[in-house]
């Protein structure tokens, strides 16, 4: 993939008439910059991780957790209390060892293309909130899970597996409504056609739209997405303001002394008119609400739940095998946290790659279902026109190795997609 960002300097023929020269350069080189990036910082990840396993750094961890419990009062006994000082430094040491490479990506390759709207302060304070954030889901979540598999007897993976599925269904309620607005500011889209003709088209197709909400995607960046989310009657859409043509920050020049969060964030007005039109909009959320008419939604929960269920039956198959927990160093204890760790982490790896290349195949799939969708709506011209400007405005890069593309691309290449779309535009 890296050959083809290298040696395809020059727009292809069947790109002709969708992307200028310039546009098409400056993707390239985007992406080029990035695919360097994502080999040194996956490099430095699996030297970190083999030097910890080699190193004993898991064992280490976990005795040095268990000797700042018992200087709190908690002993040995109190496996859960230092599973969770375990986890607490874990997870403080892949801060702070990812931080240099979120910094680089962020102020220096997202910066240099024109993407990176944060300030330092801005970035530091976000990190911390994140941090803090995850804490308290993580910590709380994770005592309750050690707890029921200690007690659940020989049919607790059952009992974890339910447990977890509650609390993946309870975090996807909330996290709109509490966790997403402690980070951006979500605000009502305001009347207008765009609305009215957001909610005509869903009551066509029967979905229970509640809120439509517009969210500061450019206080971050100036990628743009949209999204749908709730159970049963109680759905709700969000629209970047990246995406929105006449919302989107990024086309309006800064106040004059503005003051208040725009120090936090830089207007940047170079990528002036981003976004879509409001046909284009709609065409857009036609495709993601071809993913609830479809049941995507629910496909990928239950096939989420199959695997999470499979794993935590085998995982108490070889909870009890004290070779493994010997292989990474835990001779005398065999801790369940750390068991989760090894066989989830570790044992599952091989599995977990397949099964990741067969969503990504499922996931191609339903891009392919959910554009049709749109196409049937009667939107296939304005989607055509709104995939254009989308991959202009994220600086896609449309040529791929079909190889690396199969293996990773959770959507199908630009040019795929818009010939499924061609003919139904042509009429």
């Amino acid at each position: 993939q890296r050959r083809v960002y290298r040696t395809t300097t020059h727009v292809p023929w069947e790109l002709g008439q969708i992307m200028d020269s310039e546009t098409f350069e400056k993707s390239r080189l985007y992406q080029l910059d990035k695919s360097t990036f994502s080999f040194w910082s996956g490099l430095y990840s699996e030297v970190e991780g083999t030097m910890i396993l080699l190193c004993g750094g898991i064992p280490f961890l976990w005795n040095l957790s268990g000797q700042i419990s018992g200087h709190a009062g908690f002993g040995p006994e109190y496996e859960i209390v230092q599973s969770l000082v375990f986890l607490l430094l874990a997870t403080l040491f892949s801060a702070v060892t990812g931080l240099p490479w979120s910094l680089y990506n962020t102020f220096v390759i997202e910066e240099k293309h024109g993407f990176n709207q944060q300030t330092l302060g801005f970035f530091f304070k976000d990190a911390i909130k994140k941090f803090i954030v995850t804490q308290c889901i993580l910590l709380p979540v994770t005592s309750l899970l050690l707890y029921i598999i200690k007690i659940g007897g020989d049919y607790f993976f059952i009992y974890a597996w339910l447990f977890t599925l509650v609390v993946s269904l309870v975090l996807v309620t909330i996290y709109a409504d509490y966790i997403a607005p402690l980070f951006d500011k979500f605000i009502p889209l305001p009347e207008g056609e765009l609305k009215q003709e957001i909610e005509t088209m869903a009551k066509s197709i029967d979905f229970p739209l509640t809120k439509v909400y517009v969210v500061e995607g450019s206080k971050r960046s100036s990628h743009s997405n949209a999204y749908f989310y709730g159970f049963f009657k109680n759905k709700r859409i969000v629209l970047f303001d990246t995406l929105l043509e006449d919302y989107s920050a990024l086309n309006k020049e800064p106040a004059e002394g503005a003051d208040g969060e725009n120090e936090e964030t830089k207007s940047k007005t170079k990528n002036k008119k981003q976004g879509c039109k409001n046909e284009e909009v709609l065409a857009v959320l036609g495709h993601e609400l071809g993913h609830w008419k479809l049941g995507h939604t629910i496909k990928n929960i239950i096939i989420s739940q199959m695997n999470s269920f499979l794993c935590f039956f085998l995982f108490a198959v070889l909870i009890g095998r004290k070779e493994l927990f010997a292989a990474f160093g835990f001779y005398e204890t065999q801790p369940t946290l750390i068991g989760l760790m090894i066989i989830f982490q570790f044992i599952f790896s091989p599995y977990n790659e397949v099964l990741s290349f067969c969503l990504t195949v499922l996931s191609r799939r339903f891009e392919f279902q959910a554009d049709a969708f749109a196409k049937e709506l009667g939107k296939a011209k304005d989607l055509y026109s709104a995939l254009i400007k989308l991959n202009k405005d994220n600086l896609g890069f449309p040529v791929s190795d079909w190889i690396f593309s199969m293996w990773h691309y959770s959507h199908p290449p630009l040019l795929e997609r818009l010939q499924a779309l061609k003919d139904a535009k042509q009429e």
